[in-house]
């Protein structure tokens, strides 16, 4: 028997749907045959993405929350259950950053970090989970990092948020995978985003990188279609709780 990799029916929000790894999320689950809400921080900002679905024959829409903001995260869920019934799928994607050595690191800019990254994905995480259990399972998919594992340089919250995201992508799947909900987490490696651009300009870590990189290049954001489809199917029922490298192979290094 073949391992089903539709999408077809599904429901599904992936937040930090503007650019980027989570455009390229929203737009493999549309072409897996989701519906998909595609989010970001300000109403429209998502709008290509939206654009780009429909151009290629899916079904998709622009809502918006500001991920550190728990009463505007509550509104933009209750009105997507209010319009679809409910998520078979969320992608906690959505995330910032901040560099400063840490001995400068600015406080409101640590729980900034923090409450975008981490505290928002557990909340929505949460009020999606319990309609989850009450109509009998879905998908949360969370977006970790390689600092998920190590501690980076000068992105102390950052790499704080990521581990955390970590320990509860394993606790959440502990508590849910009785009501048939499979919680997992992807961690790309060094992919060619907005994030990133610091690195990529540094002549010098941009080459320390790419060498230490087996397939010898940084990663494009499509790159995560295939596992974001993979973990957002009936084909992972028996995955949960796992952190899957997208990586080029860095981590084997």
């Amino acid at each position: 028997m073949k391992a089903n990799f539709s999408l077809d029916g599904k429901i599904a929000l992936v937040t930090g749907a503007s650019r980027g790894l989570g455009q390229a999320i929203a737009i493999a689950l549309a072409g897996a045959g989701a519906m998909v809400y595609c989010s970001s921080s300000r109403a429209g900002g998502a709008a290509s993405t939206v654009e780009q679905i429909v151009s290629l024959g899916g079904r998709a829409k622009d809502v918006a929350a500001d991920l550190s903001d728990r009463k505007a995260v509550a509104d933009m869920y209750a009105a997507i259950k209010s319009e679809s019934g409910g998520l078979d799928i969320l992608v906690n994607n959505g995330g910032t950053i901040a560099r400063y050595p840490a001995v400068e690191f600015p406080l409101d800019e640590w729980d900034r970090v923090i409450e975008v990254n981490l505290s928002s994905a557990f909340y929505l995480s949460q009020l999606v989970g319990q309609d989850m259990i009450a109509s009998g399972g879905g998908k949360i998919i969370n977006t970790a990092s390689m600092l998920s594992y190590s501690g980076g340089i000068t992105v102390p919250a950052y790499t704080a948020s990521k581990h955390g995201i970590a320990g509860v992508t394993k606790a959440l799947a502990n508590e849910w995978a009785q009501y048939n909900i499979q919680v997992n987490a992807i961690a790309p490696g060094y992919f060619k985003t907005d994030n990133t651009q610091r690195l990529q300009d540094d002549p010098v870590r941009n080459e320390a990188i790419t060498n230490r990189i087996p397939a010898g290049r940084w990663g494009d954001p499509a790159d995560l279609a295939g596992v974001a489809v993979f973990l957002a199917s009936p084909a992972s029922d028996y995955v949960n709780g796992t952190i899957i490298n997208v990586d080029g192979g860095w981590m084997a290094r």
